[in-house]
C-alpha cells in the first residue's frame, strides 16, 4: 500500500486554502511573539526563523534554508512558516513540507 503525505491527499477549495494559510499566520505570529520573541537577542537580527506552526518547533538561521531543512528534519511533513527576526520581513513563505520527489 503507497501511504501519500497528507497535503498531497487533500483537495482544498481556493477559499480553504487561503482559511488556512490565514490561520497559520496567525499561529506563527502567536508562536513568535510568545516563545521566540523572548529568546532572540541582537545578535539574531536579520536571521530567519522557520516555524512549525502545529508543534511551535522552530529553528533559526541565517540562511532560509538551512533553518527550514533543520526543521523538517525534525518535523517531517510540518507546516512551515517562514519570517526573519526584527521588525521588517524580507518575506514569508509559508508551506506544507517537502515532498519526496522522484
Amino acid at each position: 500500500m503507497l501511504l501519500l503525505p497528507l497535503w498531497e491527499t487533500i483537495t482544498m477549495t481556493p477559499a480553504d486554502a487561503d482559511d488556512l494559510l490565514a490561520r497559520d499566520e496567525r499561529a506563527a505570529l502567536d508562536i513568535y511573539e510568545r516563545v521566540i520573541r523572548p529568546v532572540v537577542g541582537p545578535g539574531d537580527a536579520a536571521k530567519y526563523v522557520a516555524v512549525a506552526v502545529e508543534s511551535g518547533d522552530f529553528e533559526l538561521d541565517p540562511d532560509d534554508y538551512a533553518a527550514t531543512d533543520r526543521l523538517l528534519a525534525r518535523r517531517p511533513g510540518a507546516r512551515v512558516w517562514l519570517m526573519r527576526v526584527g521588525p521588517a520581513a524580507a518575506y514569508r513563505m509559508a508551506g506544507a513540507g517537502r515532498g519526496t520527489g522522484a
